[in-house]
């Protein structure tokens, strides 16, 4: 007979074991600081104030590389930094269990990176599970006309080793 988990209990289960992959991680990189790269650090000096919604999009998860103003709670990775952010993050992997709708993340464009502006604990979640897609309501930031930006001048640590791995 196989016995079977509550859904509580594999919610508590799924938040510590994102945990220890955030430790094993920082260990790894001898505790070098894997911060989450925060929006207004790449828009200012890009000088991208001009904003778009662009509604509502499916975005690739990988794509989304850094947060609006969580950087404390979440390694570069989307795992949880803090037990703080538990509750809600058990809520957000539970309604995952049990095949709710949850809504969509909301999500700034910068180049080819996106930023969560809302919904910081989904994205991890869909990170845990390998979830290769999320539904988002994406404003994207563009470069002032006659700057000669383009989208690959915004450079995040994740975007670098996208463009790293394309060049080999």
């Amino acid at each position: 007979m196989i016995a079977y988990m509550d859904l509580n209990e594999q919610a508590d289960k799924d938040f510590s074991r994102a945990r220890r992959w955030t430790l094993v991680r920082r260990l790894a990189r001898r505790f070098r600081d894997d911060p989450l790269p925060a929006f207004e650090d790449l828009r200012r000096p890009l000088r991208a104030y001009n904003r778009v919604r662009l509604g509502t999009r499916v975005v690739p998860v990988s794509s989304i590389v850094g947060t609006v103003g969580r950087q404390k709670d979440f390694d570069g990775s989307f795992m949880p930094l803090r037990a703080s952010v538990g509750e809600r993050w058990k809520r957000i992997d539970l309604a995952y269990h049990r095949a709710e709708d949850l809504p969509p993340v909301s999500l700034y464009k910068l180049g080819d990176s996106y930023f969560v502006e809302d919904g910081n604990h989904r994205v991890s979640v869909a990170r845990y599970h390998g979830t290769p897609t999320l539904e988002a309501v994406v404003t994207e930031f563009r470069f002032p006309a006659g700057t000669g930006r383009r989208d690959r001048d915004v450079q995040t640590p994740d975007s670098a080793a996208r463009r790293t791995k394309r060049a080999a």
